[in-house]
């Protein structure tokens, strides 16, 4: 097998590859942390979806409580300020 026939294999066995991925759902996915690929499925599963809604609500509920903390920290500083001026 010459040079140009072995570059003509290894190209279709890569497209042959790619199809065979693309059938089946397949995608890459840039994983953060190791900074390598991984496959992932092309559709999120329950479980997935459930963890996106409760990082939602509770990312809510951190504001709520940052915005009670604020307000209390305002009220005792004009508490102070108040108790001061007598």
């Amino acid at each position: 097998m010459d040079r140009y026939s072995m570059i003509v294999l290894i190209v279709a066995m890569v497209m042959a590859a790619s199809v065979i991925r693309s059938i089946f759902g397949v995608r890459h996915r840039r994983d953060r942390d190791s900074g390598r690929e991984a496959l992932m499925p092309a559709q999120e599963s329950a479980e997935t979806q459930r963890l996106r809604d409760e990082v939602k609500q509770l990312k809510d509920r951190l504001a709520v409580i940052e915005r009670i903390t604020v307000e209390k920290e305002n009220s005792l500083e004009r508490e102070i300020e108040r108790l001061r001026d007598r």
